[in-house]
């Protein structure tokens, strides 16, 4: 009976993180006509005081752009916001369809989050990538939360289909490329001896100048994930497979890169649980999570004619201990690192100093549920970059949050 209620529990978490929203389950509810509709979402504050340089993006979330390099920023930025909020609407047809919207207001203006439509296992529209897993994941006050959780933590759209644990889908692609843009006319910029100017990498400084990407995206990204539970233990794993390329007119390449992900989360008792993450990719590092300045790092890069591949890997660890009462502390750890040396190699250093090479976070929290459907907790965090040219820095952050679920 133990078992079964742990399993229950954990499914319920994952499902919660689904919909993004805590209170999910006391959604208002009632028909119309022969439809069943539902109601949900959640106001909430979240505030952060940021100890040392100011890395806080929307929702107050902790930001690496920017983070290596910081020792001589300003300290101490305090700030809050409620674009976090969020509002749902699901419908189910007398027939078993079933079509869900919904949207929150980050960073600032109404933006969508979910919309798509099911039946018998065929989902069209979008939202959460099927190359994602929340099993592993640690409850965290901060929305982006850990690097190196599994798989894609956004919403795209795709085709879906789902037996049992075993879902597919094709969707729509995610990936950047280093040199893939051609730059062209502007005004040159001169020097004090009528020289052209040069900014600091040695490139030739001009006003106006235009700027267009030459990536191409060809096919659809295709996924495969298999997620179930057994006793106290929920686990997943997926694997991914896309296309990148570039054609600037006069050349062009493309390669195949995949990514492969594992997640789990085991109950050790009714009060303790330990979950983690592993994430590994190659050419496809925007599913890499917080690889990159902030999310996705670069998927490849154009050398001459060709187009090279980047690979890269990741994981966090946590545990969650619930004290009773409606409370509970949470503590977790995530690290991600991308392989430049080949960029370095072919590109030449300076061409890719700055990219993130190792991103890691510790965040710890306590949360209190004082009544149904109302949160409020605090979080520690401690960030740290360090790009490809050895340059690093930290960050130290509070988070408060209060959230109110309907």
């Amino acid at each position: 009976m133990q078992s079964n209620k742990l399993r229950m529990a954990i499914r319920a978490t994952a499902a919660v993180a689904v919909f993004g929203v805590a209170g999910q389950a006391s959604a208002v509810s009632f028909s119309a006509g022969d439809y069943d509709v539902s109601v949900y979402g959640y106001a909430r504050m979240n505030a952060s005081y940021d100890v040392d340089s100011d890395q806080a993006l929307s929702t107050r979330s902790g930001s690496f752009e920017d983070l290596a390099g910081n020792d001589n920023a300003p300290d101490g930025h305090f700030g809050a916001d409620a674009v976090q909020s969020r509002l749902g609407f699901k419908t189910v047809s007398p027939e078993g369809v079933s079509v869900t919207v919904e949207g929150d207001f980050r960073p600032g203006n109404l933006r969508l989050r979910h919309a798509f439509g099911e039946y018998n296992g065929v989902l069209m529209g979008q939202t959460w990538s099927n190359f994602n897993s929340f099993v592993g994941n640690t409850s965290t006050l901060d929305f982006d939360s850990l690097p190196g959780l599994a798989g894609l933590q956004f919403r795209v759209a795709q085709a879906r289909y789902t037996t049992g644990p075993f879902s597919v889908s094709l969707e729509d692609p995610q990936a950047s490329l280093v040199g893939a843009s051609v730059s062209s006319g502007g005004t040159p910029v001169l020097d004090g001896g009528g020289n052209q100017a040069v900014d600091a990498n040695g490139d030739p400084v001009f006003v106006g100048r235009t700027t267009t990407s030459t990536q191409k995206d060809s096919m659809p990204a295709l996924t495969a994930r298999m997620e179930d539970s057994a006793g106290g233990l929920s686990y997943s794993a997926a694997v991914l497979a896309h296309q990148i390329g570039f054609d600037d007119g006069t050349n062009d390449d493309s390669a195949f890169g995949f990514a492969t992900f594992v997640a789990a989360k085991m109950a050790l008792t009714d009060m303790i649980t330990i979950q983690g993450t592993l994430t590994y990719t190659d050419g496809a590092n925007s599913y890499l999570y917080r690889s990159g300045e902030n999310f996705g790092a670069a998927s490849g890069y154009v050398n001459g004619n060709s187009l090279e591949t980047l690979s890269g890997y990741g994981g966090s660890v946590g545990a969650g201990l619930n004290l009773g009462g409606g409370r509970s502390v949470n503590i977790g750890y995530g690290y991600v690192e991308v392989d430049w040396d080949d960029a370095v190699n072919d590109l030449g250093a300076a061409a890719v100093a700055d990219q993130s090479e190792k991103n890691q976070a510790v965040m710890a929290n306590y949360q209190w549920t004082p009544v149904k459907n109302v949160m409020m907790g605090v979080e520690y965090q401690f960030l740290k970059r360090e790009n490809v040219d050895g340059t690093d820095g930290d960050a130290n952050r509070i988070l408060f949050a209060a959230q109110y679920n309907f």
